[in-house]
């Protein structure tokens, strides 16, 4: 009997390619997991009645010798990114009957190299939120925890595989969306250098800040999926294009630096960060310095200005993004009295109340009058804050905080909003600046809740991120 909890990407993969396993035997092995928890955890919105088929012909690609590490692997993908011929909502009601017309650039990078996509999960609605219980199709519960949120806004496909329903995931990250639900659902979670993994097929949320990454069980798992969508798509503007620097691709191959000095500002975790966070992560330090890591206090007095940042310039570029869902092009529709009412009536029905609330807060700040006084300050901000990464970087490998500040809180736990948002006070300076990410398990809570590190690495150093993971020992 198949432990799917357990396998990972890479085993499975020798299994296959031993003849040990096939993908229709992991595959339905997925099914059934799904099958029997799905109604529970509320993680699949949809799964894809293709899935044994897509098997099928994964296991002829093994056969015939054209199999790459990720052929047959059941890989399920969140709900803002585009799979021709399925409905795509990004869990908004506003989309509910949208079916894509062609596939993600990821999307295609995935089905070329033999993966089994196995269904599409639930999300905060169009990725606002920390906790996925801003869906318009109800929460996601945590497996570990059922009591307990998994985390947001990618909270269905950290869910998806820590549950055993698939065995790697894709969700977007724009201000710690796949970094935190991989922490409070024990996984390792990916958010790469903006620009070298493409937005292309990617519902919008904040374009400045999004980027699409890996769910997984170990950094490894995670660098097969990484590698795979690692990139360069004209489709997307923002795509990094490394054929133009003369010097081949430097993100896949990247060697791990020999000194590995990591930074820790200290300053930037004083206040409400819960105890048992603290601890693991003292713990953490103590690990890297046995295996020869030299760390290194720093200080970086603009951190704590990163989250205040991100609620400026976010909102301000959903209520850009968010405006073409008119009732009129595409999405929902409801007739009203005239034009102005059917906007009226389509929005109001058609959008939750997060996503109101960030609209009206993006729309109020790119106003007259504001604009100057609070978005053109933070995109200042901004710029500083990458400018005191780029410093930092000069003296430090990496910069190592908790991922978030809390272990998984418990289903309406943080009513308040501005309670939800320093969930992410940890994770947003990396999007701010642009630059690579990784989550990665560090221990258990002593009611058995994971607890995850979090590593910062300067532009272009993905690849060095997914080695951290064997130095941090037993994580577990």
């Amino acid at each position: 009997m198949l432990n799917i909890k357990e396998l990972t990407i890479e085993k499975a993969g020798e299994m296959m390619k031993k003849g040990e396993l096939t993908s229709v035997d992991l595959v339905s092995a997925c099914l059934k997991n799904i099958e029997e928890k799905n109604k529970e955890l509320n993680v699949f919105l949809e799964v894809f009645n293709d899935a044994i088929e897509q098997s099928k012909k994964a296991d002829e690609m093994i056969k015939n010798g054209k199999g790459t590490e990720l052929t047959g692997i059941p890989i399920a993908i969140k709900d803002n990114i585009l799979i021709t011929g399925y409905v795509v909502s990004s869990g908004s009601k506003i989309l509910e009957n949208y079916v894509a017309s062609y596939d993600a650039f990821v999307i295609k990078k995935l089905k070329e190299a033999g993966a089994v996509l196995i269904g599409r999960t639930n999300m905060d609605e169009f990725a606002m939120g920390s906790s996925t219980e801003n869906s318009a199709y109800g929460p996601v519960k945590n497996p570990i925890d059922p009591s307990r949120v998994p985390g947001g806004s990618s909270g269905g496909s950290a869910a998806a595989v820590a549950s055993g329903m698939a065995l790697g995931a894709l969700g977007s990250d724009t201000g710690g969306s796949i970094r935190q639900p991989a922490s409070f659902c024990g996984l390792v979670g990916m958010k790469p250098t903006y620009g070298v993994v493409s937005r292309s097929g990617l519902t919008a949320m904040s374009s400045s800040l999004d980027q699409i990454g890996p769910f997984a069980k170990t950094s490894r798992d995670a660098k097969i999926i990484f590698d795979c969508i690692v990139r360069y798509d004209e489709m997307d503007s923002t795509s990094v294009d490394f054929s133009l620097s003369g010097v081949g691709h430097p993100i896949v191959g990247c060697p791990t630096p020999d000194k590995k000095v990591v930074g820790v500002p200290r300053d930037f975790l004083k206040d409400g960060v819960d105890i048992e966070v603290l601890k693991s992560f003292e713990e953490s330090l103590e690990k890297l310095k046995n295996k020869g890591y030299e760390i290194k206090d720093v200080v970086m007095p603009l951190l704590e200005y990163s989250l205040p940042v991100y609620y400026i310039i976010m909102p301000a570029e959903v209520s850009t993004n968010l405006s073409r869902l008119d009732g009129v092009r595409y999405g929902l529709r409801k007739e009203g009295d005239n034009i102005f009412d059917s906007y009226k009536k389509s929005k109001s029905i058609g959008f939750g109340s997060e996503t109101k609330r960030r609209i009206i807060l993006g729309t109020y700040v790119l106003s007259h009058g504001y604009y100057d006084a609070y978005y053109n300050k933070a995109w200042k901000v901004r710029r500083a804050i990458i400018k005191e990464y780029e410093d930092i970087f000069k003296e430090v490998d990496f910069v190592m905080t908790p991922t978030a500040p809390t272990a998984a809180f418990k289903f309406g736990e943080k009513k308040n909003p501005l309670q939800m948002y320093l969930e992410d006070i940890f994770t947003v300076s990396a999007n701010i600046a642009g630059i690579p990410a990784i989550s990665i398990p560090s221990s258990l809570s002593s009611i058995g809740l994971p607890i995850g590190v979090q590593f910062v690495g300067p532009a272009f150093s993905d690849e060095s991120l997914f080695a951290i993971e064997k130095d941090l020992g037993d994580n577990k």
